[in-house]
């Protein structure tokens, strides 16, 4: 193996066949080796497999990762380490940055996560680089097929979603108190707005949801209104609780008439959410300034707006979208992202650090 392309599953056949176009016939192509989908690999490229894997990363979109294989030995611990040791004193020198990054395929009497602490305790006292397993400058990859280890060196960036100096939005946003007018129509229009504003509250995990009435509303439709509601929680929810690597915050619901709602949050701040407000962007060092409060409410109309007696009680009136009225089910969404934004300008949220982790010999 000269290469290994890495690519959705379904497309190796159609990258297969594009690397072949590209690298000419003398390049073997080989997709799903092994029957393992995703992965294309090539051989017979000879010496200068580096531009080939340029070309790929250059002319292949459907190529999510382009490997260079440095050295192919049999899966196993000891051999790994020592073929990884000498692909390192290559590529990493002292005051590096490095990781190892695993994929095991088949049967073994080793886990990914052993390779990645034996190899990189070696790796690190063979170069005298650090380990950093969030952005490592020299990442090195081993490819495990059954009884082959491949260990390679990327020609293509890692993507990640979180990188050092990104804001951290989930303090911020739990501090968010949504006030959110019933939404009235038919029956099945009710139902189907409440769902989608209940998951983007849960999207965004802010950290209240309050359903206000300031006027008489059918019970059916407040009861449908908040069924729906719920409902589009709970759907969000256990998607983010299947997939997250971290706890979920479950955004509660209640339910509340308008102007005591208003009276009952004196001392707090207001925000509300209208046309007739200033542009969000502009008022970023008044709005980080709120964000210093425990809890930040944030008033929203549905069809029609919140009644203007309440804004002399509001610390802000706020336009997300000038010239724009955004319909009921993309307000929160709008918002979240508005909020962040503002409080990102104002330099009022905390950054990501990242860790560096130092492997221990097994």
């Amino acid at each position: 193996m000269d290469l290994i392309v890495k690519t959705r599953r379904g497309l190796e056949r159609i990258v297969a066949s594009q690397l072949k176009e590209l690298l000419g016939e003398r390049a073997g192509v080989t997709p799903s080796p092994w029957g393992y989908l995703g992965i294309v690999t090539v051989s017979g490229i000879g010496p200068d497999k580096w531009g080939a894997a340029r070309l790929v990363a250059e002319r292949v979109p459907e190529a999510d990762r382009v490997l260079i294989v440095e050295s192919v030995v049999r899966a196993d611990p000891a051999e790994i380490e020592r073929a990884a040791v000498e692909v390192a004193k290559q590529h990493i020198k002292s005051g590096d940055t490095f990781a190892i990054r695993t994929t095991r395929r088949g049967t073994h009497s080793f886990t990914s996560i052993d390779v990645n602490v034996r190899v990189g305790a070696a790796v690190k006292e063979a170069t005298g680089a650090e380990v950093d397993l969030e952005e490592p400058a020299k990442p090195l990859y081993i490819e495990i097929f059954q009884d082959v280890a491949a260990v390679c060196v990327p020609a293509t960036d890692e993507y990640r979603k979180m990188r050092r100096d990104k804001p951290l939005t989930l303090q911020a946003l739990r501090r968010v108190a949504v006030g959110q007018f019933v939404y009235e129509g038919d029956e099945d229009a009710v139902r189907k707005m409440g769902e989608r504003i209940g998951r983007a509250v849960q999207t965004f995990e802010i950290g209240e949801l309050t359903i206000l009435l300031h006027k008489p509303v059918q019970g059916r439709t407040l009861g449908a209104f908040l069924e729906a509601v719920e409902s589009g929680i709970e759907s969000r929810y256990q998607i983010q609780a299947r997939s997250y690597g971290r706890p979920v915050w479950r955004v509660p619901v209640y339910v509340y008439e308008l102007y005591q709602y208003v009276r009952d949050r004196a001392g707090e701040p207001i925000i509300v959410t209208d046309p007739k407000g200033e542009y969000i962007t502009r008022v970023k060092d008044k709005l980080a300034e709120l964000f210093r409060h425990d809890r930040v409410n944030v008033l929203i109309g549905s069809r029609e707006g919140v009644p203007i007696g309440v804004f002399r009680f509001a610390s802000l009136v706020v336009d997300l979208v000038p010239e724009v009225t955004i319909a009921t089910d993309f307000v929160v969404p709008s918002l979240a992202i508005a909020l962040v934004s503002a409080l990102e300008e104002a330099g009022a949220l905390p950054r990501y650090a990242g860790k560096r982790k130092r492997p221990r010999p097994s």
